[in-house]
């Protein structure tokens, strides 16, 4: 018997975001980073590879080329010996030094401030354009990575199997002002507890108001 079935699905939405809130009050991102740019690499890193991997990996190298200009000055080959460690790091090489020659062309060696010059960027898509709006300027944005979508999908927040459909439902259940630190709440959630494999539904503060508690049973 879930002691949250009497409430309304929006009742139950927004009681959730409310433990959300105070739970993870203050979490910020794992990703080690000086600078915007630097966060923006990081981000680019972080596909398919865990923050610990490109913390590791960007220890050495943002204290050889942590600018744009020293960046763009590498060949991609240079930089692949320093993100092996990350996956699909051949693209990830390839793109980051591409996207520092464009940020010295076009943006005066800046992280631009909008979703659509951030896209612009080669290897940038729109989790990573809002991961550097929310986190990088403070930025109301709502990036949906495996975690969010996931953590979405079995709170009840969305149906939707695609991370830009993920990010739209969150998008109208959750108030603007809390975007940016949403995106935390959910990967910090989802990292701790409510884990791909084995969710710790026993052990969640969110057990008696989640339509897929003891998932971790099946």
């Amino acid at each position: 018997m879930i002691c949250g079935e009497n409430m309304t699905e929006t009742a139950r939405q927004k009681a959730i975001i409310k433990v959300l809130r105070t739970e993870y009050a203050g979490v910020r991102s794992a990703l080690k980073f000086a600078d915007v740019y630097q966060l923006l690499v990081a981000v680019m890193l972080s596909a398919q590879t865990n923050d610990n991997q490109v913390n590791k990996a960007t220890e050495k190298l943002f204290s050889l080329f942590g600018t744009p200009e020293a960046m763009a000055g590498l060949q991609p080959e240079e930089l692949e010996q320093y993100i092996k460690t990350c996956g699909l790091y051949k693209n990830k090489a390839k793109n980051i030094v591409a996207a520092s020659k464009m940020l010295l062309k076009e943006f005066g060696g800046e992280v631009p401030k909008t979703r659509g010059e951030l896209m612009r960027l080669p290897g940038v898509g729109r989790k990573t354009a809002n991961v550097v709006l929310s986190v990088g300027f403070g930025l109301p944005a709502l990036a949906v990575d495996t975690h969010v979508l996931r953590v979405a999908n079995r709170l009840g927040f969305s149906i939707a199997t695609t991370p830009d459909e993920v990010e739209k439902d969150l998008c109208r259940i959750i108030p603007e002002k809390w975007w940016k630190d949403a995106h935390h709440w959910l990967i910090w959630h989802g990292r701790r507890v409510c884990k791909a494999q084995r969710p710790a539904c026993e052990e969640c503060i969110l057990n008696s108001m989640c339509p897929k508690k003891k998932v971790s049973d099946k």
